[in-house]
């Protein structure tokens, strides 16, 4: 996990259409081999390949590398907890207290509607 010192900003997303792999991965702060690993871990990353097999990586592909990148470097995920996390499997135990009581909430209202219907 990179401490807060070490932590760099990323550079501005230029507004393109697509990008290459080299300009993604200084975008993002990793090597292309990384990207090219990412790809076969996690589905949800997946760039246009044109010709010859060249991946040509769109603006909402950034974001989600950079945000395997947080998951991963910043905040200590492993490549399944981060797949886990991106794809929302996080199990029930994981929910914040506010999520907790929205869920207590909306369990006691539908009783509530229940009792009311009869």
């Amino acid at each position: 996990m990179l401490e807060a010192s070490e932590r760099q900003e990323l550079p501005a997303i230029p507004g393109k259409r697509y990008f290459t792999i080299g300009e993604v991965a200084e975008l993002c702060q990793v090597k292309p081999h990384v990207l090219r690993y990412w790809e076969q871990e996690f589905p949800m990353l997946a760039p246009v390949k044109r010709r010859g097999n060249r991946r040509y990586y769109q603006r909402h592909d950034v974001l989600l590398i950079r945000q395997i990148r947080a998951l991963l470097y910043e905040q200590g995920y492993t490549i399944h907890g981060a797949r886990q996390k991106l794809s929302g499997e996080e199990a029930k135990g994981d929910m914040t207290q506010t999520q907790q009581l929205v869920h207590e909430t909306i369990t006691e209202l539908e009783g509530i509607l229940r009792i009311l219907r009869h």
